[in-house]
């Protein structure tokens, strides 16, 4: 008898904690539903002008045509009524409608006689004759899918992820010979790089989450991807570190984690590569994969920092080289060939979370053990500032 009646005692609990979590829902619904009833509490404010705002997702280019792909990003639907291209009215085709509903997608095209290199504006008036601009800088026919197009986003990726963090990687037999000091320095200058690429990634992506309208919240993104990431690596890591690993593997897991963290900045790089080279801006694309090469062979040297006093097989210093370089072949093909802003401010927000995750783990297993054996806390400040110095001064050669 008293086992059979623990499992309906357990069975009414369940549904009795049910309700109770329930009837505040419940509750909540009700008021919402008297608030819209009674027109915001007999208040009935309405905008002294309509609330739209137009999110331009992506801008293609053919010969003689322009292509824009919208999202309506305001708090009701939107209609589409007349189209300005460097002030001078024109006609257009759109689809599905002129009628967008709220977050609702449409595809407006323009036979227009557009010239390579040269600069336009575009203006779409809505119904309500409210002005929604967007530009073209540069002219030129927008890249598309294709072996050869891939071909080129892939070796873009190749010369600014995996060939400088690969370079880097081939100081390890120099670093093997330093002192603990000079270990320290280093280890603290692999933080200061990845601090300062974190805090990189985060301007970036809560530049390009300002532009995506508060219907996407681009600073919910930026935050969610952010510490959403690092609490993620933080538990992989933790996990991999009490598995019954020797120091030697828990210094490669180290790596490792550097390596991803790396690679998932660099796929953040690749993005803007790529949808620099799309809008025409290849002067720009070229200066930036200039400057990243530049800077990523730092990168290199932070992922082998960890294991300076092993001896890794080539096979696992080449697939540390290929995750923390990687990344950024994805990135270009996701930049050059179908950028989205929400989709990059994601992307770049994963990044800034990855890096400062790993920083946090460089310093918690490598720089504050060896601190309390030493007291050098002058060469972990010069080798953290001097980690950020040296991005920064690449960072202003590539800006």
């Amino acid at each position: 008898m008293t086992t059979t009646a623990a499992p309906v005692e357990s069975k009414k609990s369940l549904l009795s904690s049910f309700v109770l979590l329930l009837v505040p829902l419940l509750l909540l619904a009700g008021v919402i539903t008297l608030f819209m009833f009674t027109k915001g509490a007999g208040l009935n404010v309405t905008p002294a002008a309509p609330i739209e705002t137009l999110q331009f997702d992506r801008t293609i280019l053919r010969p003689g045509q322009i292509e824009l792909h919208l999202r309506n990003t305001s708090p009701q639907e939107i209609t589409i009524a007349q189209i300005n291209i460097n002030d001078a009215t024109w006609p257009y085709t759109i689809s599905p409608g002129n009628t967008i509903a709220r977050l609702g997608t449409a595809v407006l095209v323009l036979h227009y006689p557009w010239v390579q290199a040269e600069a336009y504006e575009i203006t779409v008036f809505s119904s309500n004759s409210i002005p929604l601009k967007t530009s073209i800088p540069v002219a030129t026919t927008t890249a598309t899918a294709s072996a050869d197009t891939l071909w080129s986003f892939t070796l873009i990726g190749v010369y600014v992820g995996i060939i400088p963090v690969a370079l880097g990687m081939f100081w390890l037999p120099a670093i093997k010979s330093l002192g603990p000091r000079a270990m320290m320095f280093l280890m603290s200058a692999a933080v200061g790089l990845l601090v300062y690429l974190g805090i990189d990634a985060t301007s970036e992506a809560l530049e390009v989450g300002g532009k995506l309208g508060d219907a996407f919240q681009g600073v919910g993104i930026v935050g969610i991807g952010i510490i959403g990431t690092f609490l993620l690596l933080d538990v992989i890591g933790r996990k991999q570190m009490i598995v019954g690993r020797s120091e030697a593997g828990q210094r490669m897991t180290l790596a490792a984690m550097i390596a991803v963290g790396i690679g998932l900045h660099n796929l953040g790089e690749g993005l803007a590569i790529g949808a620099a080279y799309t809008v025409g801006a290849a002067a720009l694309g070229t200066f930036l994969v200039v400057g990243f090469i530049i800077q990523n062979i730092t990168e290199g040297l932070g992922i082998i920092v960890p294991i300076s006093k092993d001896k890794p097989a080539i096979r696992s210093l080449a697939l540390l080289g290929l995750i923390g370089g990687g990344p950024a072949i994805v990135g270009a093909w996701v930049g050059g060939l179908v950028y989205s802003q929400p989709l990059s401010v994601l992307f770049l927000a994963i990044g800034a979370g990855a890096v400062f995750q790993v920083a946090y783990e460089i310093s918690r297993q490598m720089i504050w053990r060896e601190m309390a054996k030493r007291h050098i806390p002058v060469t972990v400040f010069a080798g953290v500032l001097a980690g950020m110095l040296t991005l920064y001064v690449t960072g202003v050669a590539i800006k």
